[in-house]
């Protein structure tokens, strides 16, 4: 029903290199236990495009005061050292990401700062450095966070699969806003309580169940209707709110490697859950203006056609599945 769409996930798929979230953003951590004094922790991931070279720049007044020591994981690389600025505290001063003008890839800026304040930046190749605040605006937090959800849901490839997978089974209007709508509910509300630290849940447990969640999906798609008309095509509201609380779970995982800001909590949460449903709705809008394109097109296309879509998910939901089952186990 949707060639065009499963082309253009296929293509995402290889321009990706087969990840669901292709270009995972770095982590700058910055902890201040005294003025100027404290841990630097810096982030990457362990499989970088080719030519990829960022690295932090920092206050010219500090300088390392420990050997950088390493941890790694199956999918990335943490540096770890410690400096001193010469007693000069970080707020006013600039720090940026050198090289990242040239790579395609966000870096998060986490600041602990010694009075108790946390802020949090994205910079990127517009933006490569920024000057430390003495207390972050309401402005600045909502522009930061919105970005930050818009930009997750449309580098998530699993989220996208499975809201194009909504598309596909629903076509009436008004089915379909009640099933839009019962999935934004269901990650909003995990998506607050993960966020808050209300609920806990491994990440690496929720990335499987999201995986599985596109796979039964692209499963009932492929199902004729007159098979089986199973309990997702009858009540497809009633799947998408739970199955929208598996993947609130995992937009979480995205927030949790900025954080929230020690001020103004509810408005970054409640933007970054603004992103991704402007995100999200951006997405929809495009494929419903596709499916009217392509719509005389479609109807004397041949039936297999029709499958390809369901197919071309199913075949990206069983790879995911068994990557991060792999993971897990």
């Amino acid at each position: 029903m949707l060639l065009g769409l499963a082309l253009g996930l296929g293509a995402a798929l290889l321009a990706a290199e087969t990840s669901a979230h292709p270009l995972a953003p770095a982590l700058l951590e910055l902890i201040e236990t005294a003025p100027g004094v404290g841990e630097v922790r810096w982030k990457t991931a362990r499989l970088r495009p080719r030519g990829m070279d960022i690295a932090p720049e920092l206050p010219a007044a500090c300088r390392a005061v420990t050997e950088s020591s390493m941890v790694e994981d199956a999918t990335s690389i943490t540096l770890i050292w410690g400096i001193d600025c010469a007693g000069e505290s970080l707020v006013g001063s600039e720090i940026g990401i050198r090289g990242i003008e040239s790579a395609k890839i966000d870096v998060l800026v986490r600041l602990a700062l010694a009075d108790g304040r946390v802020v949090n930046e994205i910079l990127r190749a517009r933006r490569p450095a920024f000057v430390v605040p003495a207390r972050p605006s309401k402005l600045d937090v909502l522009e930061s966070y919105l970005r930050l959800g818009v930009e997750h849901i449309l580098t998530g490839l699993d989220h996208l699969a499975f809201v194009l997978g909504l598309l596909i089974l629903v076509v009436q209007a008004r089915p379909l806003i009640k099933t839009i709508s019962a999935f934004t509910l269901g990650h909003s509300i995990t998506l607050s309580l993960v966020a808050l630290g209300i609920a806990t849940v491994p990440s690496a447990l929720v990335e499987l169940l999201i995986a599985l969640s596109v796979l039964a999906l692209a499963v009932e798609i492929a199902t004729p209707q007159a098979t089986r008309p199973g309990l997702l095509r009858r009540r497809p509201w009633v799947m998408a709110a739970g199955f929208g609380l598996l993947h609130g779970m995992g937009f979480a995982g995205a927030l949790a490697e900025v954080g929230l800001p020690d001020v103004e909590i509810p408005l970054a949460l409640f933007c970054f859950n603004l992103g991704i449903e402007i995100g999200q709705l951006a997405f929809v809008f495009v494929v419903i203006g596709v499916r009217a394109l392509l719509h005389a097109q479609l109807a004397q296309a041949p039936d297999w056609v029709a499958r390809v879509p369901a197919y071309g998910i199913g075949s990206l939901a069983t790879f995911w599945c068994l990557e991060r089952a792999s993971s897990l186990l």
